[in-house]
């Protein structure tokens, strides 16, 4: 079975499937079939395509990171006043 990626245009959620000839994929998000097939990231391999990886990367370590952070923050607040 071949590995396709998909974004459903019903919610904008990219996912991936294994689809078998004649099978209609649905969304794993909101089980809609209105979906588009995306091109491979493999087939897909420009500096602009890595730049937005690396990108949409650092966004989302930052936004793990800012939990951490915050926490830290309330921490120390809270025993310096102690």
């Amino acid at each position: 079975m071949p590995l396709f990626d998909f974004r459903c245009r019903r919610c904008d959620h990219a996912f991936e499937a294994l689809v078998r000839k004649g099978d209609v994929p649905h969304c794993p998000s909101c089980n809609g079939t209105d979906l588009e097939r995306q091109l491979p990231t493999v087939a897909v391999s420009t500096d602009e395509r890595r730049r937005e990886s690396v990108k949409r990367e650092r966004k989302r370590q930052i936004a793990g990171r800012k939990d951490a952070l915050i926490a830290e923050e309330e921490y120390r607040q809270k025993h310096d006043k102690e």
